[in-house]
């Protein structure tokens, strides 16, 4: 059982299943956690959701991409990494869909959860263009990779000083909800926080470093590809924390943890694609990327595009009282998971 050569579809499927348990139920209680961080520490939940949120649940999914990349499962590492994207933008409409009062990025409005989008939308141009460039390598990574980490953290500088300084605010309506800090008297200390934080921290790394090899022999069992796999199984299953995270955040009330733990975390998730290429020994891995990969960068660029502007347009209430990028964003991923499927 301890050796993936020998597992069948079975144990691969009850390794899976095991791990995406493990996933949800750290996820669950690791929300909490960042949501009184983010106050005591006086961060915000925009830089927090980013930051502690946003790359402790995608913890899971880069140590598969990492491990699959190390393995030379190139396919399965990037499909995971920017499958997960896109399920995690659903994801907020989903979020969208269980806050009844009004349209979630009406009432989330935060600078600093526009800032963190439009970096999403850089790093993944720069994903997307990198096919295109010289298939080059200087000590076995391409350039691009570093130019993401950098990009990066030039980025969350900049959603720090939009949270810290910003340069304008949004209009304040009765249906927004400010980023207010709750009674840290009230909190457990800062060391249980932060102990509790990184236990589970290593728990999601643990479930996602053990999910890259049974969902190997599930592709391996079933004949289906690894990107089918790594959109439709990996990444979902790795993003199952953002789902349980964001429902989690509207139902305290966190609304800017909420949309910031899903855009600061599909951010972050770009640099799976950069660390794979670091554990990738057969030269760069942005040019193993399928047309089935970049096809669902494109769509995560069209998501995100949508989001930004549902993010600055503040509908208070759309179609079936969930705000219209919502639906968009909906209709996207199901057309694109349904094209996915047609190819089986």
């Amino acid at each position: 059982m301890l050796n993936p050569d020998n597992w069948t579809l079975f144990q691969g499927l009850a390794v899976f299943g095991l791990c995406a348990l493990i996933i949800a139920i750290a996820g669950t209680r690791i929300t909490r956690i960042v949501d009184q961080l983010a106050d005591r520490t006086g961060i915000g939940e925009a830089a927090a959701g980013a930051v502690l949120l946003g790359g402790t649940t995608s913890i899971g999914g880069s140590v598969l991409s990492v491990t699959a990349a190390w393995n030379g499962n190139a396919e399965l590492a990037m499909s995971n990494a920017l499958g997960g994207i896109a399920v995690q933008t659903f994801f907020l409409a989903v979020a969208d869909m269980v806050y009844r009062r009004a349209n979630l990025e009406h009432a989330a409005a935060s600078v600093p959860n526009m800032m963190q989008n439009a970096l999403l939308i850089v790093l993944l141009s720069l994903i997307l263009m990198t096919p295109l460039l010289p298939n080059v390598t200087v000590w076995g990574l391409h350039p691009v990779t570093p130019v993401l980490f950098l990009v990066y953290i030039y980025g969350i500088h900049l959603v720090h000083r939009a949270h810290d300084a910003p340069m304008w605010a949004p209009t304040k309506t009765r249906e927004t909800r400010e980023d207010k800090p709750d009674d840290i008297e009230l909190m457990p200390s800062m060391v249980r926080l932060t102990s509790e934080f990184f236990v589970l921290f290593v728990v999601l790394g643990f479930a996602g470093y053990m999910l890259e090899p049974s969902a190997t022999v599930i592709a391996a069992e079933t004949g289906l590809t690894q990107t089918i796999v790594g959109v439709m199984l990996t990444a979902i299953s790795t993003s199952i924390p953002e789902l349980v995270t964001s429902v989690a955040a509207v139902r305290r009330g966190a609304l800017t943890l909420a949309v910031g733990g899903i855009i600061g975390g599909n951010a972050f998730d770009t640099l799976f694609t950069a660390a794979s290429d670091i554990a990738y020994r057969d030269g760069s891995i942005y040019h193993t990327m399928t047309d089935g990969t970049l096809f669902w960068v494109c769509l995560t660029l069209l998501m995100s595009a949508i989001l930004i502007m549902g993010l600055i347009r503040r509908e208070r209430e759309g179609p079936g009282r969930i705000g219209l990028e919502s639906v968009l964003i909906t209709l996207l991923y199901i057309g694109g998971v349904w094209l996915l499927i047609s190819q089986i």
